[in-house]
């Protein structure tokens, strides 16, 4: 179990071993992170009835996406062999092997709204098969922050219109849209721009 003696000089280590400055890849990965980590954290202090770990939002929303730079995604920089789905559990594995064993699980339970053992089989996904969805309220938290930011957009910090987040995820099933309602409800929506609703 990994303690908490070092802070975000660490984490930007772990980010520049892997991304590093000036690349076209670190530049959208350390921005989207800071977004997505920005609202998991605005949630979990408009909320601090969940008890969420500020610390691990942060390190957890800041590393989520360590993965993609093994993936094949030319157009953010990253220029790997594997499918972009690949991410998450690739993540994982890099961070269990930096010692951060608390915050691996992050990485491969943030895609969607989690990806099911059922997903896996039902879709012949070229995955683990395992259990890929958040289980603790800072695996919930980033997943649901992360699902308002996109790598392409203009601004990164900018959150997507909430249509545009239902459609994204309900392409994938009603059933994962009502996910995803049931973590509006917990998490809410008014920390963003109310012209973005």
């Amino acid at each position: 179990m990994e303690s908490w003696n070092f802070g975000m000089k660490e984490i930007n280590r772990i980010i520049e071993k892997y991304y590093a400055p000036g690349t076209l890849a670190h530049s959208i990965y350390v921005p989207h992170c800071q977004a997505v980590t920005q609202l998991a954290l605005k949630i979990a202090r408009s909320h601090p009835e969940l008890g969420a770990d500020e610390k691990i939002l942060e390190y957890g929303g800041m590393l989520h996406d360590i993965g993609i730079f093994m993936t094949d995604a030319p157009e953010i920089g990253c220029f790997g062999d594997l499918p972009y789905i690949h991410h998450g559990y690739l993540g994982r594995e890099i961070l269990e092997k930096e010692g951060l064993e608390l915050i691996a699980p992050v990485c491969e339970r943030h895609i969607g709204v989690g990806i099911t053992m059922h997903d896996i089989i039902q879709n012949e996904l070229p995955l683990p098969r395992r259990e890929m969805v958040p289980v603790t309220i800072e695996e919930k938290i980033v997943c649901y922050a992360d699902k308002f930011f996109s790598k392409s957009s203009k601004d990164l910090f900018e959150p997507k219109p909430l249509e545009k987040v239902k459609k994204s995820i309900i392409k994938y099933g009603p059933e994962k849209w009502k996910v995803f309602e049931e973590m509006m409800k917990i998490f809410g929506t008014d920390l963003f721009h109310s012209s973005n609703l």
